[in-house]
């Protein structure tokens, strides 16, 4: 395994208030780059002062989109320590996604461990007021200088990293949603499953259109028959219809979220009934218009689980729940925050302690 050269900034940045930190606006002392060519593999692990980067202007990733990244979080437990959620499901869907875009793949066991030494650096950052962390934003990129359409031969990966506070201003309050019934944003055999730039930038037209009228989010529905429910936002969808959670199973268009995956071991751990399945819009709508739809709720690492007050689609509101956070969603929010922020006991052995 290879070393990690850490060269310490000269002019350390003051840290910000921790109750003005918004999410993703500022950015912490230090960053961890590492370079990929075909000779000589991942190569020159670095810890370096957080700074611009130099790309060539015909930089793969800038002309054909070879990009991929992950989101994570690290956090301040009550005794002061820093620890991670789930960091190896986070590794193993990087590399999910590398193989899609055909960008060379990472060792996992030396990615946790450059993970831990970069977020030991950055301790400090680690901000410790309630409901803040430390966002921890790792990327990996083409970076031939060639127009060439091609494999790519050169990338770079780089971990980044932002104190942050809640996703949506509103905090854990319901949102309210609007299904898209024009755009859409992955189709199966694409790169829907996979944590790609281009997934982002084909949702932004449909994003906008939402915020101008009110929404917090766009709720997707799938890009061959526009159907059936994918995914609400940048996050995972989970709908409690009659007594059973209900989720879009994974057919290869939706990203296997990490909180997805640990909010339905909670629920079924409870006892709760889960079902990954197709699910309809019309079938939804149905659940709303009978009094069936007991919760709604988007799940995911930035903003970890947001209750859904109001669902729109065509010209009609549907109101859930009384526009109130539900028994099932309020439980979840609150058995995950408290072992990501280490204040209940961890039975699955998801955090890794820094």
């Amino acid at each position: 395994m290879q070393s990690i050269e850490i060269i310490k900034t000269a002019a350390p940045k003051q840290k910000p208030d921790d109750s003005k930190l918004g999410f993703g606006k500022y950015f912490t002392d230090h960053m961890f780059v590492m370079e990929y060519s075909p000779e000589l593999g991942w190569h020159d692990a670095k810890i370096i002062p957080f700074g611009n980067l130099t790309l060539h202007p015909a930089a793969t990733v800038l002309h054909y989109g070879a990009e991929i990244f992950e989101g994570l979080k690290a956090y301040r437990t009550p005794t002061g320590d820093v620890q991670l959620f789930r960091p190896t499901e986070n590794i193993e869907r990087l590399n999910n996604s590398a193989d899609r875009i055909c960008l060379p793949k990472v060792d996992p066991d030396f990615i946790l461990e450059a993970l831990k030494k970069f977020v030991e650096t950055e301790k400090d950052w680690v901000p410790h007021a309630e409901g803040t962390s430390l966002y921890l934003r790792p990327f990996l990129f083409g970076n031939d200088e060639t127009l060439g359409v091609h494999t790519i031969c050169n990338a770079k990966y780089i971990v980044i990293a932002s104190p942050v506070g809640s996703y949506y201003p509103e905090g854990i309050n319901p949102v309210k949603i609007m299904i898209e019934t024009m755009d859409v944003r992955a189709v199966r055999g694409g790169t829907g499953y996979t944590k790609c730039g281009g997934n982002y930038a084909a949702s932004n037209r449909a994003g906008e259109v939402a915020e101008k009228k009110g929404f917090s989010q766009v709720l997707w529905l799938d890009g061959v028959e526009r159907k059936y429910i994918e995914e609400v936002g940048a996050m995972n969808v989970m709908f409690k219809i009659d007594g059973t959670v209900v989720t879009p199973k994974l057919t290869g268009s939706i990203l296997p979220g990490v909180t997805r995956k640990s909010c339905i071991q909670l629920l079924k751990d409870k006892g709760i009934p889960v079902e990954e399945r197709l699910l309809s819009v019309d079938e939804l709508i149905e659940a709303l218009e009978s009094g069936k739809l007991e919760e709604a709720w988007g799940c995911g690492t930035a903003a970890v689980v947001s209750p859904i007050g109001q669902l729109s689609y065509g010209d009609k509101d549907y109101i859930v729940n009384n526009f109130e956070i539900g028994e099932t969603t309020q439980y979840l929010y609150d058995t995950l925050t408290s072992i990501q922020w280490g204040k209940a006991e961890d039975p699955y052995g998801w955090t890794v302690k820094i």
